[in-house]
């Protein structure tokens, strides 16, 4: 009979609750999935960067010749010469600036013409300007060439055209700023902006607050 009870007692549902898996039991749990956001953040970079470059060129290199505008004309070439012709020149003013016309091979008609003195006259062209002695027949020119693609760069960069080119550096402004802003954060890690990049960003904050502060400021 003991034998009985105990094969009864085993055949009876237990009221215990079942342990708990072990975790060596357990599947693995799937890692929730995050958005890749770096690599369409390196993407825009990326693409943003090539639009910008023909812009860029054009405000690094007039920003370049700006700012050194004390020692050089960054729009003009400015040349000097000098011109013997058979004198004396006519004493009309008309004249005398048609025979100077003929003589130096110059084409179209001169902006301005007037007497200096009673015996220099003055001419003006759109790109140079010439002084004449009527006795002696010597001529002073002075001329200015626009310097190629540099004077259109320093156009554009000083806003000379205003209207819709106002939106557009503004825009470009806006640019720079996020691909600056993006550039920040296209790395993890070490290389990133907790690491070398973040060593690089104080080092290149430092630059205009250290000139600020050892120049005295505006």
């Amino acid at each position: 009979m003991p034998d009985a009870a105990m094969a009864e007692q085993a055949t009876e549902p237990s009221d215990t609750p079942p342990s708990p898996t072990s975790p060596t039991d357990a599947e693995p749990r799937e890692k929730k999935r995050r958005f890749p956001w770096r690599p369409w953040l390196r993407a825009l970079h990326r693409d943003f960067g090539y639009f910008a470059v023909g812009l860029t060129f054009v405000y690094a290199l007039s920003g370049l010749a700006v700012n050194h505008i004390a020692d050089w004309d960054p729009n003009f070439v400015e040349r000097e010469a000098k011109h013997q012709l058979a004198a004396p020149l006519p004493d009309d003013d008309d004249e005398a600036a048609a025979a100077i016309a003929a003589a130096l091979h110059l084409k179209g008609k001169p902006k301005e013409v007037y007497r200096i003195t009673d015996d220099e006259l003055e001419v003006r062209y759109a790109d140079k300007t010439l002084t004449a002695n009527l006795k002696t027949g010597e001529v002073d020119e002075r001329a200015r060439t626009p310097r190629p693609g540099l004077r259109l760069a320093n156009w554009l960069h000083l806003n000379r055209g205003k209207k819709a080119w106002t939106y557009i550096a503004d825009g470009y402004a806006v640019l720079l700023l996020f691909l600056a802003t993006s550039g920040l954060f296209m790395l993890p890690g070490r290389k990133g902006l907790i690491g070398r990049g973040g060593i690089l960003l104080l080092l290149g904050t430092a630059v205009p607050v250290l000139y600020v502060t050892l120049s005295g400021g505006p």
